[in-house]
């Protein structure tokens, strides 16, 4: 706390042009995404594209071009998937570059606001409450000056900065202000690297992505032998005709790769960057949208995300006689005391001018950690004195007589400062000793229009909202109370709360309003509902947010909040709409439930091409299809639908369990889908008055029938357009048997009436076999598997529980288009 000093001028223009012609800028690169390069190899270059683009090779060296059809289409999919993600990439470099930090910096006397790169070595950089340090430095001015150091050394107590204080990029203000010089940009500077990496858009580790590869690795060691028996068997089989062999061989093998389901996953979530990128929504960790659709527990900081930012003086009421007149001067002065002023000081700065006579001494900038702000004043008459302006139920001791009155104000919604007078110094131990209570002030909240409605969501998606404000607890109460949130009209005020961890976690569990929360409280609350084994997103938009938000499996920040919440969040909401959140939900839970969804179709395709394969190689016999037939079932029972289904609205909340949901039901519905169709295969080619075009048609129309079967359970609850595509793909089905150049192309030519027919009853009864192995395991069916995830539904009934159409049309509709 000191008094203000004469201010530097920072750089000149002509100090500047020369430390930029010598290379001393801040030229680290702020990327936002993957270069071109990485998407285009991370998309091309994979295994499984390895294996089809040999497989491809071989069956152009041998066979007509209808056989290599499979490699086309993965050429075209990885085509698609590149396309997506690099508008997913000018999405995210586009939204990046409006929410980069832009520090002011002084220079000819006069402060400016730049961006990052254009800072050189030297410049007088300024630093106010919130601000987030970009390059390295040292403290050249300070008034109060506290920086929080935490994301660098861990520790969370915030340290006090001097002139000739060491301050490192990474670290951001808390309180006070001031102004440092930089000592290394560019590359050098201490977290330059940690920046870069932070704001990557990456397709790092997640629950998702991690499952897929756990999957991915079983198939693997499934094919690889499968594979190679395969082929000794075919060989053997059609030794006279090896081109015939290898054809068979490569179509049990291609079927047997899931190689659209890693390419549908990345597009998935690309898709969902680019819907939220139009929502002015930036996602800095691509897993985040998967991570807060897995969210059962939202905290909401009350100021600046239920709240809007500004706030309008609603009263002033002078105490024990005191002088109104008086008292507003003094708001006047210490108004003028911080120069970053929060939105109450604000608001008192609106209000009420600059008091004459006055003189300001020293000053206090508001802490969160303290909640107050002071000044120590020369009064016209000549005494010097320290005036404090903070929470009244801080600033009094527990049961003082005014402390009755704030709570009336607080119950109608009203956030109350306490103006008082001291003659403790304000570099004492505690200034607020032997205050004596002036003035309220009455500042009244501008809620946010479509706080009560994002609520109301929460709660029908049974998402657990609780509010975790620095204010008083029964204002906070109130605030909420008119929002609907349930449990509002019992706040708890957080100095009451226990320290152990465990009675901690009992109590935030319980209770929905907390009030006089600490920045470090914020943070144990965070970690004791993780304790219970909940999944936590954290909102808010200041600094007091910051440690919170960084413990919290999914942060989220307001783009008009401190950049050092923008920092450390994976969400950043840049037109700061509460309402967005919905949207960003519903799009991590279409991506989950959709891929959940759409990898059941893959997996049963790929056992029930094993299995397949082994009865091949166990009974000698060739194998039932070639490669185009594979590439049609593929196409219109998996492909085609999974495309559709995995962009589709869904809004099941995500459940852990990912892997062994998918198993549960691909494995047995692969194993019927395979052993219905090699049955079939085996009763026909006992009927040796047709040949094998006929053996293969009437085996390819059971696998289709069964798979087709599989997709419509799996495309469950029913929608208009899921039932349109599931007659869509068996229309397509039909027209290859019946259009006669189909028919040649594809090599399908249905004989008789017996082999046909069996065929439909086979499915038949491997379909009865499918309803029971799916009432079987419905009860551990997830998003993807269909239940509940009918996003019209879920619209309706959102609509009906209070949550207006538009609300709901935003979460459900936008994902639709």
């Amino acid at each position: 706390m000191t008094a203000a000093g004469e201010r530097a001028t920072g750089l000149t223009s002509a100090e500047v042009a020369e430390r930029v012609s010598r290379g001393e800028v801040n030229d680290v690169p702020v990327r936002s995404s993957r270069s071109t390069t990485e998407i285009v190899r991370a998309n091309v270059l994979t295994r499984f594209n390895a294996i089809i683009g040999t497989l491809f090779v071989v069956i152009m060296a041998v066979g007509p071009v209808q056989d290599a059809l499979f490699g086309f289409i993965i050429v075209a999919n990885t085509g698609i998937g590149i396309i997506q993600e690099l508008r997913a990439k000018r999405t995210l470099d586009n939204l990046a570059v409006v929410g980069e930090a832009h520090p002011r910096v002084r220079r000819d006397g006069a402060s400016r606001e730049l961006t990052n790169a254009e800072i050189v070595l030297g410049d007088l950089v300024e630093l106010g409450s919130g601000d987030r340090v970009t390059v390295d430095g040292r403290i050249s001015e300070a008034d109060a000056l506290e920086i929080d150091e935490s994301l660098l050394t861990g520790e969370a107590d915030p340290v006090l900065k001097h002139p000739g204080d060491p301050v490192l990029s990474g670290s951001f203000v808390v309180a006070g202000s001031g102004a440092f010089t930089t000592t290394k940009v560019g590359r050098e500077a201490y977290a330059a690297q940690l920046a870069e990496e932070a704001s990557r858009f990456t397709l790092v580790s997640s629950e998702l992505r991690s499952g897929i590869d756990t999957i991915l690795r079983y198939i693997t060691w499934m094919l690889l032998p499968t594979a190679l028996g395969l082929i000794l068997s075919q060989l053997y089989v059609n030794k006279q005709n090896v081109a015939e062999a290898v054809r068979r061989m490569v179509a049990g093998i291609v079927p047997m790769v899931p190689e659209g389901l890693v390419l549908l996953t990345s597009m998935a979530f690309a898709i969902g960057v680019i819907r939220l990128g139009r929502r002015q929504c930036l996602v800095q960790e691509l897993p985040a949208i998967e991570g807060l659709a897995r969210v059962d527990t939202v905290c909401l900081d009350k100021t600046g995300t239920l709240t809007e930012g500004g706030m309008d003086i609603a009263e002033l009421r002078p105490l024990d006689g005191a002088d109104p007149a008086m008292a507003e001067r003094v708001l006047g002065i210490l108004g003028t005391a911080d120069p970053r002023p929060n939105a109450s000081l604000q608001a008192i700065i609106d209000t009420y001018p600059v008091g004459e006579g006055w003189r300001l001494l020293e000053a206090a900038p508001f802490s969160s950690a303290r909640k107050w702000s002071g000044a120590v004043l020369q009064e016209p008459a000549g005494g010097e004195a320290t005036w404090l302006l903070g929470a009244p139920d801080v600033l009094l001791p527990a049961g003082h007589p005014v402390l009755a009155e704030v709570d009336r104000l607080g119950e109608q919604g009203l956030r109350v400062l306490l103006l008082g007078r001291s003659g403790t110094p304000l570099s004492g131990p505690d200034p607020a000793a032997g205050l004596a209570a002036l003035a309220l002030v009455a500042l009244r909240q501008r809620v946010r229009p479509d706080a009560a409605q994002t609520l109301a969501y929460f709660r029908h998606q049974n998402v657990d909202a609780k509010v975790i404000s620095g204010d008083n607890a029964v204002s906070v109460g109130a605030v909420a109370a008119s929002l609907g949130l349930p449990g509002a009209e019992d706040p708890v005020d957080a100095r009451t709360l226990p320290t152990d961890p465990v009675l901690l976690a009992q109590v935030v569990e319980k209770h929905s309003v907390f009030g006089r929360v600490t920045p470090q409280q914020k943070r144990d609350m965070v970690g004791a509902l993780q304790s219970r084994g909940h999944h936590v997103a954290m909102t808010g938009d200041g600094v007091n947010d910051v440690l919170a938000l960084k413990d919290a499996d999914i942060g989220v920040a307001m783009g008009a909040g401190s950049e050092a919440t923008r920092a450390v969040a994976q969400i950043v909401l840049l037109d700061n709409r509460f309402s967005t959140l919905p949207q960003v939900v519903g799009e991590g839970r279409r991506v989950i439930g959709n891929i959940e969804r759409v990898a059941n179709l893959f997996l049963v395709k790929t056992v029930y091409s094993v299995l397949l394969a082994l009865a091949v190689i166990i009974c000698r016999v060739p194998y039932p299809f070639l490669p185009r037939h594979s590439t049609v079932l593929s196409a219109l029972t998996i492909g085609v639908p999974g495309f559709f289904l995995a962009l589709a609205p869904n809004n099941e909340r995500a459940r852990p369990g990912f892997v062994r949901r998918v198993l549960r039901f691909a494995v047995p519905a692969g194993v019927i889908a395979g052993a219905a169709s090699f049955t079939c295969y085996l009763l026909a080619r006992a009927d040796h008055a047709t040949g094998q075009v006929a053996d293969t048609s009437s085996t390819t129309l059971t696998l289709f029938l069964v798979a087709l079967w599989v997709l419509a359970i799996i495309a469950r609850p029913y929608t208009w357009w899921r039932v349109l595509l599931v007659l869509a793909m068996g229309g397509g089905f039909a027209l290859v048997l019946v259009v006669p150049w189909l028919q040649t192309f594809f090599q399908l030519h249905l004989v008789g009436w017996r082999d046909p027919w069996t065929g439909v009853a086979i499915s038949v009864g491997a379909g009865l076999l499918l309803e029971v192995v799916w009432r079987v395991i419905r009860p551990e069916a997830g998003a993807g598997a269909g239940v509940g995830a009918g996003a019209g539904a879920d619209a309706g009934a959102q609509v009906a529980d209070g949550v207006t159409a538009e609300v709901a049309a935003r979460v459900t509709g936008d994902a639709a288009k």
